[in-house]
């Protein structure tokens, strides 16, 4: 009678064990567990990227005044100034870098310049959604609005956290985020499959 009560309790200690190891097993199966989380969005506001659309105004100066697409250099490119560096300033750094060229190349002593975000770069998304695209970005959005826009999950997806593939001042780097999560312009989501 001990013996069974002894191999009992070892077989009952095994099964708890077993069944306190199984998530964590999962979870260190998932194909987001070995990444790092999603950093926060670095202060002082959007950094503009390759393919935003600027609106420049120039005020009395209808010649500079347009719509101007950021290149793959990353730049804008004005009449009378040439090119301007546009990628990694915000809205307000870029007007005030314009408003010094002006001055600088004696074009206008005092110019008030404004620059507005008229599209953003696209996101895209792959992966366990129903229409895995690029897709315009709009402020605000979310991995799960993301989603939506892409027509929902596949049955197979695995809808807790996803894989955000995004520039943050150095090459590209995938990290692990919540649906809850904001996304920027140029983010690059992708939906895991489920494993069980």
């Amino acid at each position: 009678m001990p013996k069974f009560r002894r191999e009992t309790r070892r077989h009952l200690l095994a099964t708890a064990v077993s069944a306190l190891a199984a998530p964590a097993l999962l979870s260190g199966c998932a194909a987001w567990s070995g990444l790092p989380p999603l950093p926060p969005a670095p202060p002082g506001g959007y950094r503009l990227g390759t393919g935003d659309r600027l609106r420049v105004v120039v005020f009395g100066q209808k010649q500079l005044t347009a719509t101007y697409l950021v290149d793959a250099s990353g730049m804008i490119d004005l009449p009378l100034l040439g090119p301007v560096r546009a990628a990694g300033r915000t809205t307000a750094a870029l007007r005030r870098a314009i408003a010094r060229a002006l001055v600088a190349k004696g074009i206008l002593r005092h110019p008030a310049v404004a620059v507005e975000v008229k599209a953003y770069r696209p996101f895209s998304i792959l992966g366990e959604v129903n229409k895995p695209d690029q897709y315009a970005f709009e402020p605000g959005m979310t991995v799960l609005a993301a989603v939506s826009l892409a027509g929902g999950f596949t049955y197979r997806a695995a809808e807790s956290e996803v894989g955000v593939i995004r520039v943050t001042g150095g090459p590209p780097r995938e990290y692990r985020a919540p649906v809850s999560a904001l996304i920027e312009p140029g983010d690059v989501i992708r939906v895991f499959e489920r494993h069980f």
